[in-house]
């Protein structure tokens, strides 16, 4: 798998309720037609980023079909995942 292409988007907390900062990735990754994640139309990451003082983590990981936008039923490996984290610590604003 190949991170591609991302968006993210700081969540505001109004009511203060979350402790540290929340984000929202969309990572558009390409993988080999072999894998079990590939189809023509491809699919996004969507990672909820949690940044807190003493450390920074992954709070929640959807797989989203990009043609309509429905979540997949599948899950990443732990070198995927372990690639996602990086990915997302290396790319906050």
């Amino acid at each position: 798998m190949i991170i591609t292409n991302h968006t993210v988007e700081k969540i505001d907390d109004p009511f203060g309720i979350l402790e540290g900062d929340r984000y929202e990735f969309h990572l558009f990754a390409a993988v080999d037609e072999e894998d079990e994640l590939y189809s023509p139309e491809g699919f996004y990451i969507r990672v909820l980023y949690a940044v807190t003082e003493p450390a920074q983590k992954i709070a929640g990981l959807f797989l989203h079909n990009r043609a309509d936008d429905s979540v997949l039923d599948f899950e990443l490996e732990e070198d995927e995942i372990e690639l996602v984290r990086e990915y997302c610590a290396a790319h906050l604003n």
